[in-house]
């Protein structure tokens, strides 16, 4: 008797195949395949890649003395250093100290370099004591004001053989030159090539030699400090000097 299967328009019959069972509509493929079955992989042209194993690095073993040598050479510079830091804080602080003696050696082995220039007696006036010019050819500076052009001129009066006083201005006539009283007679000899028995004045600047024991021409008439060497205008501008009692008075300027 025939069976009435009704047949579905939309899914057609699959056709059948001798020897092939008949898949159920409710099994999936998968379903159907074994449990034990290995996974086929997704890209089955591709073998499957073996992890690779781990290869030491050829720079590995020489890093460990690398390293040593860096920090020796860092401990060696630092231990450097702080010497040097250690060195200059001694040199620095004994210095000053070197440096304090010195001047306290040379200030006590000069003591007249530590004092004050004296200060000059200004004349017209009183310029030194009869003690101080009671030797023959004994001497003692001074200023002299010149009221005429107001100036101080550096001076000086020297106590003659024979008790005579007499001063002169320290300035070269008619220049701007300062004389010199010289008492050492081997040192005129050397330096002007004069002989000369007694102190003189010279002139560093043009090698002139006055002898304030003889008297020379001057503007107004004869005046102290005849002129025995080298060249020269006139002697030297003459100071009148007096004594009254134990003082020693400037009065007068030529």
């Amino acid at each position: 008797m025939p069976t009435d299967t009704k047949t579905n328009p939309f899914k057609p019959a699959q056709p059948r195949i001798p020897g092939v069972p008949d898949a159920s509509p409710e099994t999936k493929p998968q379903d159907s395949l074994p449990k034990s079955a290995p996974a086929v992989p997704e890209f089955p042209h591709e073998p499957a890649r073996a992890p690779h194993p781990r290869v030491a690095s050829p720079l590995a073993p020489s890093r460990s003395p690398v390293l040593i040598w860096i920090g020796l050479a860092v401990g060696i510079a630092i231990i450097v250093g702080a010497a040097g830091v250690v060195w200059w804080a001694h040199k620095s602080s004994a210095q000053p100290a070197s440096g304090a003696s010195t001047l306290s050696d040379t200030a006590a082995a000069t003591p007249d370099a530590a004092k004050p220039p004296q200060k000059l007696p200004v004349a017209p006036g009183e310029i030194a004591t009869a003690g101080e010019l009671s030797k023959p050819w004994s001497s003692k500076r001074f200023s002299f004001h010149n009221r005429l052009t107001a100036e101080n001129i550096d001076a000086i009066a020297v106590r003659l053989p024979g008790g005579a006083l007499w001063g002169i201005s320290l300035r070269e006539p008619y220049g701007t030159c300062e004389l010199q009283y010289v008492t050492d007679l081997a040192a005129i000899l050397s330096q002007y090539k004069f002989p000369a028995d007694h102190p003189m004045v010279v002139n560093p600047c043009t090698g002139a030699v006055y002898d304030l024991a003889r008297y020379g021409s001057g503007p107004n008439g004869l005046v102290r400090g005849e002129i025995v060497h080298g060249g020269a205008v006139r002697p030297p501008i003459g100071i009148e000097v007096v004594a009254r009692g134990n003082k020693i008075v400037a009065t007068r300027i030529e």
